[in-house]
Order: C-alpha cells, then structure tokens, then sequence
C-alpha cells in the first residue's frame, strides 16, 4: 500500500518532523542560549511521552516517515530509550535519527545501535579543547570525542555538525575537514544563526556559505560537488582519498527553502513549520483538549500546513509585531 502524501500550500511535500523532548541542555554554547541559560519550563508544560508517541502517529498517518529526535540535549530527559523503542514500532515512520551534544551519550550507543536508529548528528564546533570550552563554556570535549569514536566504532552512520563563528572557531573548518579523511563521518558547516535566547538583532553574517566553500578550496583544491540527496538541507562535496564527506548548510541565508520538507514541534508541543517562525499552532492544548479524538488536531495541523510560508524570510516577516527572533535554539528544537 502506497503512504500517503502530505503536502503545504507550496506543494512541497512534507515527510519530515523534528521532535525536541527537551528544552533542556548541559551546555552553554553562546550561540544557542545565553550564558546563564534558559528558564527551563515545568515538567506539566512538556509534552509527554505518551503525547508524542499519539503524535507521532498521527502524523505518520498523513504522511511523515521520518523523524529526528532534538532537544535542548535529548539525553537530559530520563527515559529516552524505552521512547525511542516504541517510536521504533510507530507504523509509517521508516527513519529515526538524533541530534545530541555527546555528552551523556556513550553509555546509550550500544542500545543505539541495536534499536536500529539510522544515524546520529553530533554537534562539536571545535576539536580545539580550550576553543570547544570557550564556546560551549564547558569542558567536555574528551566526552565527546569518546561519544564519537563509540558510534564509529557501533557502526552507527555519523555526522559532524559544527557551527561557524567569525572569530571562534573558524581555523577548525580545515582540521573538521580533515577529520573525515581517516573516518567514515559526514562534517558539516553550518551558518551561524540569530538563536541565542538574547533576542538581539539579526548579525551581519561574516562566514556565510560560500565562504566556507572558498575556505575549503584553498586547503583541498581537489574537493568537488557531488548529487545532494532529495531536500538536503546542505550541499554535498566530496574530497578524493577521504572516507567521508563534506557539507555546508546556508541555514542563515536560507537557500534550501524552496525543497523544505520539514516541520518542528518544540517540547511545549509548539508547531513551526518553519525555523524563523514563531510557532504557528499549540498542538499540545489541542492534544489535550481532545485526548481521545484525533479528528480535530488533524483539521488544525492541516490547516496549518496550508499557511506555511514559502521560505524563511517570509515567516520571519510573519513574526508577531515583527519582533526579530527571541528563543534559544535550545527552546527552539535544533
């Protein structure tokens, strides 16, 4: 039986949902929250387990098939495992993925491995140990790089996710690179975003997309373009001799719009339909005002999905008052 198909008022379809179960994190890092942290919401606030699984079903039965697991720092909520196995068995979802910082990871990857999770993104934006302290205003990148050499060596497909900042950790966009040379990881660059919880205005963006590119031409002059896979957000590359590959996210400047095939729910049950929107429905009052009827959350997630804007720089005109972005990427969900 063929799944179904979803589709928003652009005809994008839409297969993809990035689900945070935590607005919780065990880092600093300043381009994600300020340095003091967040106001962490009450537990009540949260969606539940058990209000993500019957949403993730649901979703599922309109057409998502794949789904990223985010936080905050997933591993900060207890009881991650047992919720992943049973999202495991959600019929219609064929791809479960992670994103985590690798800190509290290590114990959890051969469980991993074995729930058959189809890969994991790890974000590290420094293999400078006194340069990831500087950004992530903590000292755990031995943690980390434990983390990683343990999904490597699960076989546990991988990517390396860093974020690069104009005077920070720009000298590490060669030495990530190069990591992929002996290593089976995909490395990629990710434009700095105005997600820091300080609703400061949007920056000046210094190291954009094609200057990465230029960064890495210069150190690997043979490095070349090859096939993105349908809605990548990143353009792929490939250097000669590297087990890896390389790829760079213009998530600031937002180049990807046009294929987006993803939707948010941040862990209030917050839908997004795009990252630079405010939230556009509270599925979880709605989960919770009908909790025995998916009929009318369905109507109202339908509706939303025929409202969505036709790229970032419209849902950030769309914000309310026109307030530039407030939230922690952290709140956010990745």
């Amino acid at each position: 039986m063929q799944p179904p198909v979803l589709y928003d008022n652009h005809n994008r379809p839409i297969t993809y949902l990035r689900l945070a179960v935590t607005d919780r994190c065990n880092l600093r890092c300043f381009y994600c929250m300020p340095e003091h942290g967040i106001q962490y919401l009450p537990k009540k606030e949260l969606l539940s387990y058990e209000e993500m699984l019957r949403l993730a079903a649901l979703l599922a039965r309109m057409g998502i098939s794949k789904v990223r697991i985010t936080g905050g720092e997933p591993f900060m909520r207890r009881d991650l495992m047992p919720f992943l196995e049973r999202l495991s068995q959600t019929e219609g979802i064929r791809k479960i993925t992670l994103t985590t910082n690798g800190v509290l990871t290590t114990p959890h990857v051969p469980a991993l491995a074995k729930s058959g999770i189809d890969s994991v993104n790890l974000s590290i934006d420094s293999l400078d140990r006194a340069r990831f302290a500087r950004i992530a205003r903590r000292d755990e990148l031995p943690r980390v790089m434990e983390t990683l050499h343990s999904l490597l060596q699960h076989g546990i497909r991988t990517k390396l996710n860093a974020v690069v900042m104009d005077g920070q950790n720009t000298e590490d966009i060669v030495l990530l690179a190069a990591f992929a040379r002996d290593h089976a990881v995909d490395v990629r660059f990710i434009e700095e975003m105005p997600f820091n919880g300080k609703g400061a205005n949007t920056p000046v963006l210094v190291w954009h997309h094609r200057k990465i590119l230029a960064t890495l031409q210069e150190a690997f002059p043979n490095i070349e373009k090859i096939p993105d896979e349908p809605f990548s957000t990143s353009m792929n590359y490939r250097i000669p001799g590297f087990q890896g590959n390389i790829g760079i996210i213009a998530a600031f400047s937002r180049t990807f719009c046009g294929t987006c095939n993803r939707i948010r729910i941040t862990a209030q049950g917050m839908l997004k339909t795009c990252l630079y929107d405010d939230g556009v429905l509270n599925v979880r009052n709605l989960l919770r005002q009908y909790p025995h009827d998916d009929a009318p959350v369905e109507a109202a997630l339908r509706r939303a999905f025929s409202q969505r804007p036709k790229d970032g720089f419209e849902a950030e005109r769309n914000r309310s008052n026109h307030l530039p972005v407030r939230e922690s990427m952290s709140t956010i969900g990745g």
